[in-house]
């Protein structure tokens, strides 16, 4: 029997006039890599940030490992990468990953070094981040979301900035987190990237989400 990940109610987020999110019922099993497709403005990020409790719906449940999710109640076992991650511009990239680690101290230097390094960075550069570039942020906000192991991870744009062979690297850490077990739901304007890596489609309109069929590659 699958083991359920994720799931939602008839989650729905209303601003002012306009549904942002309406009647999302979603279920996500354990091992998946589910992709999410639509336009800017069409809800994906809002979706996310409701799963990750930082964002209150206005109507509607989330579970995440069988935990209700209310807002400002961060899922545990979780890691997320959004949009232009935030770091101490005057800090390696090694410090900054510590300094997040040291909150719940869960793992070891040589963890966080080992991650590093898994995205293809090198642990042991002194290169403060405001001297990375835009591809090498994206792959250090990547380490941070997934070097404590979680068992689920929402990555909301997780290709941008990088060059092809960032992405190639990225999709093959992608299905190897997924063989360890990981469920992975990322969203993506490639959509070879969805086509190459998720078990399970769906497409965001006007806050309205369906599924769709995975297309034959």
């Amino acid at each position: 029997m699958e083991k359920i990940v994720l799931q939602t109610k008839q989650l729905s987020k209303k601003f002012k006039k306009n549904d942002l999110l309406n009647d999302i019922q979603l279920t996500i099993n354990e091992g998946q890599i589910v992709g999410f497709i639509g336009r800017n403005g069409s809800g994906k990020s809002m979706l996310f940030k409701c799963l990750c409790g930082f964002i209150q719906p206005t109507s509607g449940k989330i579970w995440v490992f069988e935990e209700e999710i209310k807002y400002g109640k961060f899922p545990k076992n979780l890691g997320i990468l959004f949009d232009k991650p935030g770091f101490i511009p005057h800090l390696s990239g090694f410090k900054n990953l510590k300094l997040l680690a040291s909150i719940q101290n869960k793992i070891s230097d040589i963890s966080i070094k080992q991650t590093i390094s898994q995205v293809g960075l090198n642990p042991e550069d002194p290169k403060p981040v405001k001297k990375y570039s835009l591809g090498m942020k994206q792959r250090l906000a990547l380490a941070q979301a997934i070097m404590e192991k979680p068992k689920l991870l929402i990555l909301d744009e997780p290709m941008n900035g990088l060059d092809e062979e960032g992405v190639n690297d990225m999709r093959q850490l992608f299905l190897h987190l997924q063989q360890e077990g990981t469920t992975i739901l990322l969203s993506s304007h490639h959509s070879e990237d969805i086509q190459i890596l998720c078990n399970e489609i769906y497409k965001m309109d006007k806050g309205i989400l369906t599924k769709q069929e995975k297309p034959v590659i």
